[in-house]
């Protein structure tokens, strides 16, 4: 239940400010919020697209080959 709380603060730190959620997750120097931040500084609707994306759609691929390798 942990994760979903962490999963649902992220997903609305990166509506509010978009490269924040994705710090959060992947931290500061990883390609993902690089692209963040690229993208919130040409424009603050594709960076929130991205956040939004990369939290949710990204993070689900690791929790099913994480399943997958234990099942």
């Amino acid at each position: 239940m942990a994760s979903r709380s962490c999963t649902f603060l992220e997903i609305l730190l990166a509506i509010i400010l978009p490269p924040l959620g994705v710090f959060l997750h992947y931290g500061c120097c990883s390609m993902e919020f690089c692209i963040c931040l690229l993208l919130t500084i040409l424009g603050y609707i594709p960076g929130i697209i991205y956040a939004v994306y990369v939290l949710v759609a990204l993070d689900r691929d690791d929790y099913q080959s994480e399943y997958y390798a234990v099942a």
